[in-house]
């Protein structure tokens, strides 16, 4: 799916700064934080016109939020535009990326009468493949 059918099936207007805030995503393989996304975004956006444009994004679930601690955030597309179902995701503790695990799907557990979930993060932290000097190459 490409920015604009993903805006316009929000019913978002299309604007250069929210395009590129969401081809910055779809182009990498690895979760991004807000800095890492601006530090990608080709074209001169000031700050404002940056953080309204990624906050609607969010606000929309276009945007999911990954914490992976109190200071730490990264956000890749939300689940119905690349990935499945609720997922986990992978803190390599060496370079701090963040990988979405599409093969881990996560099912809300049975709650207490009168609970109701609506989100579940689980992030799993560790060492990525291409850290862990363990890997074996094949």
């Amino acid at each position: 799916m490409k920015a604009v059918e993903i805006l316009t099936k929000h019913h978002l207007k299309r604007t250069g700064c929210r395009e590129g805030i969401i081809d910055v995503i779809m182009a990498s393989a690895n979760a991004l934080s807000e800095n890492e996304i601006r530090d990608r975004l080709s074209g001169n956006y000031d700050r404002t016109t940056f953080y309204r444009s990624f906050k609607t994004l969010e606000r929309c679930n276009i945007l999911h939020k990954i914490v992976v601690d109190n200071h730490f955030v990264k956000y890749a597309l939300n689940d119905l535009h690349t990935h499945g179902s609720n997922h986990a995701h992978f803190y390599c503790n060496k370079c701090q990326t963040v990988q979405c695990l599409d093969s881990i799907e996560l099912t809300m557990p049975g709650l207490p009468k009168g609970f109701h979930g609506e989100e579940m993060n689980l992030v799993i932290k560790g060492t990525c493949n291409l850290c862990n000097p363990n890997t074996s190459e094949e």
